[in-house]
């Protein structure tokens, strides 16, 4: 009968451990997810959790006369504004095209749609660069583009 205990204990934990064992890419998908479930949700305290505490964010746009610029956004903005929405209004589709880590650095290459209110708003590319302190993973720097035409239908 012990035996019997014994080995559906192991069997238990061997179970969990596969279930809850993550890749780094696992890890940093799940961050960059949960980023876009706060933004979903307009939920403050979930998204300032997943930014390292140093992070950029930055788009690449065009002005009237076709000039790139590189606007800059103060991640506490970022974050007030988010948590003004309505649960629901921002929703942020994104494929993961590519994930990289080394160490302690990743960066992900996501091409994304934005949705506000339902409504296709816009769409792009974000590029992520992540740094792993401690065990948890934090976004360290976002730059994205946006683009209000030729956007991909796929991102869903």
């Amino acid at each position: 009968m012990n035996k019997y205990f014994c080995s559906l204990a192991v069997c238990f934990l061997l179970n969990h451990a596969t279930t809850f064992a993550q890749t780094s890419e696992d890890s940093i998908k799940a961050v960059i997810n949960q980023m876009f479930s706060a933004m979903k949700n307009a939920d403050a305290a979930a998204l300032k959790n997943v930014f390292a505490d140093s992070a950029i964010l930055q788009s690449i746009s065009r002005t009237n006369d076709g000039k790139t610029i590189v606007k800059n956004e103060p991640v506490a903005a970022f974050i007030e504004i988010v948590g003004k929405q309505p649960p629901g209004a921002s929703d942020e589709r994104v494929n993961f095209e590519s994930v990289k880590s080394d160490g302690q650095l990743a960066s992900a290459w996501t091409p994304y749609a934005f949705y506000y209110n339902g409504q296709l708003h816009h769409c792009g590319v974000n590029s992520f660069q992540l740094v792993k302190t401690g065990s948890a993973w934090k976004i360290q720097y976002i730059i994205d583009t946006r683009r209000k035409d030729s956007c991909p239908q796929e991102i869903k």
